[in-house]
């Protein structure tokens, strides 16, 4: 029964790391045919400068890929924010019997089954990207990843590219994906 119980702890935390939720949103007035450039207003803040480039070269790249060119004022301006926060996860295992036990053909002694509680503390986080027209000021896109944050920096950055894929699948909106 213990082999069991140790098995479903295994199969609990290989299976929760769900992956990140991304949303975009757009402001259906926009015509994205009329951009071609892009520029940064706000980069992320982040704990690492590293992370804070890895998002900024991420982005950059996939708006590269779509045509657009990043220059010192562009036709859209960027803004990235970044935050952060601590979770908990209550896990309960049961052993034994759920009615205690009724023993050998229901006579016999009554034994009792335990549960044990394991906490799980984790990080999530969340990467928001606006878009902006830099000559009206008015928001035309916003594309959010939300997940759990992987615990080394190289899990961290295939689930960042992974968001950033999912984020500009459908970019600029009304476009098929590649």
């Amino acid at each position: 029964m213990r082999k069991l119980a140790v098995a479903l702890v295994v199969a609990t935390f290989a299976l929760s790391p769900l992956g990140a939720k991304v949303t975009t949103d757009v402001n259906p007035a926009t015509s994205f045919s009329s951009y071609r450039t892009f520029s940064w207003a706000m980069k992320p803040e982040t704990a690492s400068p590293l992370m804070q480039q890895r998002i900024v070269d991420g982005i950059n790249a996939r708006l590269q890929a779509k045509g657009w060119t990043l220059v010192e004022k562009g036709d859209v301006s960027l803004a990235a924010h970044v935050t952060t926060g601590e979770k908990q996860s209550l896990d309960t295992f049961y052993t034994g019997t759920p009615m205690g036990g009724w023993g050998w053909r229901g006579w016999g002694g009554v034994g009792m089954g335990s549960a044990t509680t394991t906490v799980r503390n984790y990080a999530t986080g969340t990467l928001i990207l606006d878009m902006f027209d830099t000559g009206t000021q008015q928001a035309i896109w916003r594309g959010t990843a939300t997940g759990t944050v992987p615990s080394t920096p190289e899990k961290q950055t295939k689930a960042l590219n992974k968001e950033l894929d999912k984020m500009f699948a459908q970019f600029p909106p009304g476009s098929a994906a590649r």
